[in-house]
This record gives C-alpha cells, structure tokens and sequence, in this order.
C-alpha cells in the first residue's frame, strides 16, 4: 500500500506496523498517512544524528528502505529528545504537531515491543508528550451563524444550504459528511462513520430534514457516477472533501466571514458551542455526539466568554454593596 507517494520506499518493518495499525487498529487512512509522514521523518533524523550518512545530503532525499530492527534498538530516549528539539528549531513545529511525533513513535515502539517482539526494550514508555496550551476553540456567534445561512445563493443554493445546515447543526466532520450516502438516513436518525470507523447515530432536527429534503428534490438521478451519495458535485459524482471546503470558504466569504479564517471544522466547533451554550447540552452528551472518544476532547466548549464572566459578577450577592 502506497502510504506516503511512491518515491519513498518504506523499510518492511514500518510497512508491517503501518499494516497493523490500519488493519487491526482499524486507524483511518489520514491518520496512518500522517503516522508514515512522522516515521519516516524520524529515520531521516536519526540515519544523520548517528552519521549513517553524509551530513550534506538533501534531509527530504534521504533512504529509509534499510532501517533495520538492529538501528531501531540503536535509538535510546536522548537521541529521540534530539529529534524532537529537531523539529522544533528546524521544522518549526507547533506542540500540538509534536506531540501527534509523540504518538506516532510510542505506537511504532509498543507494536515492535508488545506486539512483534523484535525488539528487547522501549525507549518511548518513558517518553512525554509536550504540554499543549488550552486553547479556545474558534466558532461563529449565533448572529454570524445565521447571517452564513441567509446568505447563501447560487445555482447549487439547495445543495449548498443543506450542507452547511449539517454542519451548523450536527458537528459533523469534513469527512463524515462527504461520506452520507443517502440510506444513511432513517427518519430523523443519521448513521456516520467517524474516526477509528467508529458508527454512530446523529439526530437531525427539523431544520437539517428540511433542508435535506429540500435539496433531494433537485438532486439529479441521471447518469449519476455514485446513486448512494447524497451529496453531489457538478460532474454527477460524490462530493469531494476539497470541493466542500470550497464551498464553506466561498459562503463564508460571501457572508464577509473570511477574515476570522473560519472553516469547515470551525462550523463543527460553532455547532458544539451552540449546543453547549444555547442548547445547555451536558457535557457527556456533547462527547457522544460529536464522536468523542474522550471526554477531554469535548471540555474546550465549556468555554467561558467575558460576557458571562461579567454577568456572573454581577450575579454576586454582594454585588451592590456599598461602603
């Protein structure tokens, strides 16, 4: 399986981990891309920090193919330190991008140590990830929201009305809605396949079944390259993830909401935070919901503005006591 392009030739032991992990871990393939990205990223480092090669060879032009299990139980916790101050100084990685390195070399490690059995220690059980900042997720206020949907024209309005509906108001990832086949859904009960291929039910409330509906009565049946896709391109064929994201940019801008950067997981996060501050869903809800798989993930939308924060000092009972 071509896991990254097909320039890059792949040692058999990361082939038979990245296997494993798409196979038995049941990872997404975006996912296991990125897990490729990082590792092999990761050889690159180490085939230089232990002058394998010549230092003056282009890093991105650098062989992989002849990583073996004797240089894997070379590396010890200092060299992977290395390689994370590594991407920090040269790559200019975030936290958040070093600690996804994090994960990708604790699954490679623990399969080859757990699972393998081809290597006699683990340098990564010592290993902690980076601390991430918390940071407050970005979404559009109710007004906005309802100022995008007002605005939205054009010759595919139906189509493009009900998807951003979805995502307005079911939290649903870019790749869930690209996916909806159209017997995905019963009633009001929207099936979708999540991270992890995870399935799991997402309500529709009257504003999603009608803009659905709505859009099902022009959607075309003739000469359609996928009958189960609900939603459609132009050229008759499953809506692209590409294509959706450039729908969302083009509605937002229309709306003269593109300067806050705004995006189609950005509408997830909005749909999380109107349910949460408006809807006073409970946090468990939320998580199952949106497809958490932990309820971590869910807490940025217990977020606080300063306009609550200014309302409940006001709220103080001694609030209007004076001297």
């Amino acid at each position: 399986m071509d896991y990254i392009n097909t320039q890059v030739k792949l040692p058999s032991i990361l082939e038979e981990f990245l296997n494993y992990f798409s196979t038995i871990k049941a990872r997404s393939p975006n996912t296991v891309k990125a897990y490729a990205y990082d590792l092999v990223l990761f050889f690159r480092f180490v085939k230089i920090h232990k002058g394998l090669i010549d230092k003056n060879q282009d890093f991105n032009d650098i062989d992989v193919s002849d990583i073996d299990t004797s240089i894997i139980e070379s590396i010890d916790l200092n060299t992977i330190y290395a390689y994370l101050s590594f991407v920090t100084q040269k790559r200019s990685n975030t936290p958040s991008a070093r600690a996804r390195k994090v994960a990708s070399l604790r699954s490679f490690y623990n399969y080859l140590y757990a699972k393998a059995k081809v290597i006699s220690k683990n340098p990564t059980q010592e290993l902690e990830s980076p601390k991430l900042g918390i940071r407050q997720p970005v979404y559009l206020t109710l007004d906005e929201s309802k100022k995008l949907l007002d605005s939205i024209e054009g010759s595919f309005k139906k189509r493009d009305y009900a998807i951003i509906t979805l995502f307005l108001n079911c939290g649903l990832r870019l790749s869930e809605l690209a996916n909806i086949n159209i017997n995905d859904i019963k009633d009001d009960k929207l099936t979708v396949i999540g991270k992890g291929n995870k399935q799991r039910t997402v309500y529709l409330n009257e504003a999603c079944i009608n803009a659905i509906n709505d859009y099902l009565k022009i959607r075309p049946h003739n000469n359609v390259k996928d009958k189960k896709a609900l939603f459609l391109s132009k050229r008759l064929q499953r809506i692209s993830i590409k294509t959706i994201q450039y729908i969302v940019k083009k509605h937002l801008k229309n709306a003269n909401l593109e300067d806050k950067k705004y995006s189609t997981h950005k509408l997830r996060h909005t749909a999380a935070t109107l349910m949460y501050r408006y809807g006073k869903v409970d946090i468990r809800t939320l998580q199952k919901l949106l497809g958490h798989s932990n309820v971590s993930t869910t807490q940025i939308y217990t977020h606080v503005d300063d306009t609550q924060l200014r309302d409940a000092a006001f709220k103080n009972p001694l609030s209007d006591k004076k001297n």
